[in-house]
């Protein structure tokens, strides 16, 4: 199973993302050859990816491209959430069979699963019960990235694998309220209201539903070592192994950045799944866990989070 990125072309889809260049961070410090392509390159666009595949081709590659935002991006840009991520893998994965690549990972996301799955998530209950509604698009999006993985591996043989994260923050992520996840939509909001001598900062839902988080950094170095030591056609789980309510949450990205207000719950909103724990057994049993701690690395967010201008950044794309 093992196969080595020593010396290899390796082509990062979506490198200026979050996860994205989390990767690339890791690969640098590898004897690889790291491949990106630029924004002339619309992954939507199946010519324009099979021009870029045919002229650059690629030993190995990591795709961690995708349209990605929270509950409201979801609600709000169903079509372009369902569209976009469809074709972004149906062109790479394609292309990457028709010009040879070695090795491929996909990375799709924990909303793969059923809303009221068994916790912690098991691999195979993919597709055994009703989606979360509020993500139902995207979720739809990453699970036909899997499934064609797993079909040009049945087909043609291509080494081809996928896996799926839990939540994800860190460094390069996106602080917009309007299209973020929550744990930098929390990091804006009380850096926001620490500015402004608030007294409290809102908090959708009512803070009971319980979520995993883990490090982009601990994501990437998962990556790498999947590449290298893994080969077969099911999807594997990539967790931290511990889930925290997101009340609890609030309270410590709060500590993070030092606003000392109350937290509003708006029981308005909606609390999407109740809870979402990823069971990594088949990932920890190869030999990974995780390295960065949920303090730890909601500090190095939020570090982030001030060199990016107060958070003016957006980023779009995983």
């Amino acid at each position: 199973m093992s196969y080595s990125l020593a010396k290899k072309r390796v082509y990062v889809a979506y490198h200026r993302g979050m996860v994205g260049s989390a990767i690339v961070r890791r690969l640098e410090a590898m004897d690889c050859t790291i491949l990106t392509s630029d924004r002339s390159t619309d992954l939507r666009e199946q010519d324009k990816v099979r021009a870029w595949f045919e002229e650059n081709r690629p030993d190995a590659a990591i795709v961690a491209a995708a349209r990605v935002g929270g509950i409201l991006a979801n609600d709000r840009y169903p079509a372009q959430f369902l569209y976009d991520n469809l074709m972004i893998e149906a062109n790479i994965v394609d292309a990457a069979h028709r010009n040879g690549v070695e090795k491929m990972l996909m990375l799709g996301s924990s909303c793969i699963y059923p809303k009221l799955a068994p916790q912690p998530i098991t691999e195979d209950s993919l597709l055994t019960g009703p989606l979360e509604p509020t993500n139902e698009w995207y979720a739809i999006a990453k699970i036909a990235g899997i499934k064609l993985c797993q079909a040009y591996r049945r087909e043609y043989g291509s080494d081809f694998i996928s896996a799926m994260p839990t939540n994800l923050y860190g460094p390069g992520d996106n602080f917009d309220l309007a299209t973020s996840h929550v744990m930098p939509a929390m990091i804006r909001k009380a850096h926001d209201a620490k500015n402004a001598s608030d007294g409290s900062i809102p908090i959708w839902g009512t803070g009971t539903p319980r979520r995993e988080f883990l490090h982009v950094d601990d994501l990437a170095d998962a990556c790498v070592f999947l590449m290298e030591n893994y080969s077969d056609e099911s999807h594997v789980n990539v967790g931290y192994g511990d889930d925290i309510t997101i009340a609890e949450l609030a309270q410590l990205v709060c500590e993070v950045v030092g606003f000392e207000g109350d937290l509003d719950f708006d029981t308005t909103k909606p609390d999407g799944t109740p809870r979402k724990l990823m069971d990594s057994t088949m990932l920890r049993d190869m030999g990974w866990s995780p390295s960065i701690a949920l303090r730890e690395g909601i500090a190095t967010a939020y570090d982030d989070f001030l060199k990016s201008d107060g958070g003016r950044r957006v980023v779009m794309n995983g």
